[in-house]
């Protein structure tokens, strides 16, 4: 996987994941420390999710939501025993920033998190109309977050803290056991393959993520990420096509676009009424 910035003309066109280093992203690489996050955001309640295992599942939900003030969270989140807790002293921490109504509002870390996103500089290889998200995220050492698919490319931008992500080529979908956007395979590790026998055959392509790289996902292609450190990211998502391809009523970035929707209910109508 190339490790040096290269135009993004280049690698979007090939569609493949690329590691982009040595871009200026602000003083966010250098200021985003615990202490100065918790000062410059202040006490703005977040919502949480809060997981007593490190391999969060989405599907089965082996994890809670909770409610804190960001500066209580954030330092707990970098904890890794916590004197105050929800359900246990080593319990995971996992945010990722919604729209003020996330039914409505997309997130933007420019109007949930403004004095925050002063610091980082979000790299412009898209136009300005192509824009759809920003979402700020924070997790605790050793969180892994389960396999999925985004509808739209994405910047994964790696500010403090070190993670571990781990690829797959939308073509392995059939080997990946999903129940919508999701794998039902958590441990990419060490999968139980008597379970999901055919998740061998899937490719893995897997890179190192150091403070300040950037990791180019291009839309559909299935991600799992490992939070070696405790670390703070922002991913960036664009349209890669026309805005009438997506539903307009997807605050997330996750739902199928609209032709593919279409299409399998179609497919589902035919096969019912044959």
């Amino acid at each position: 996987m190339p490790c040096h910035a290269i135009n993004l003309l280049l690698f979007t066109s090939q569609r493949k994941p690329a590691v982009l280093k040595g871009i200026d992203l602000g003083t966010c690489t250098t200021t985003w420390t615990v202490d100065y996050l918790s000062r410059t955001a202040g006490s703005k309640e977040v919502k949480i999710h809060v997981s007593t295992v490190p391999q969060m599942d989405f599907l089965r939900k082996n994890f809670v939501y909770r409610t804190l003030p960001f500066d209580v969270f954030v330092r707990r989140a970098a904890e890794v025993k916590h004197n105050e807790y929800f359900i246990s002293e080593d319990e995971k921490y996992y945010l990722r920033s919604l729209g003020e109504d996330p039914r409505k509002d997309i997130a933007d870390i420019r109007k949930q998190f403004p004095s925050l996103a002063e610091d980082i500089q979000i790299p412009e290889y898209f136009e300005k109309e192509q824009f759809f998200s920003s979402v700020f995220r924070i997790s605790s050492a050793g969180l892994q977050l389960w396999t999925h698919y985004d509808i739209m490319d994405n910047f994964l931008i790696q500010i403090t803290g070190k993670k571990r992500v781990i690829l797959y080529n939308p073509r392995d979908a059939p080997y990946l056991y999903l129940a919508g956007t999701k794998s039902k395979v958590l441990n990419v590790d060490n999968p139980d393959l008597e379970k999901y026998p055919l998740f061998m055959k899937a490719r893995r392509y897997e890179c190192s993520l150091e403070a300040g790289d950037v990791l180019f996902i291009p839309a559909l292609w299935f991600h799992n990420v490992i939070s070696e450190e405790f670390g703070v990211g922002v991913n960036v998502f664009w349209k890669h096509l026309p805005s009438e391809c997506y539903d307009k009523t997807d605050t997330y970035g996750n739902k199928d676009p609209t032709a593919a929707s279409r299409a399998v209910q179609e497919k589902a109508y035919s096969t019912n009424y044959e």
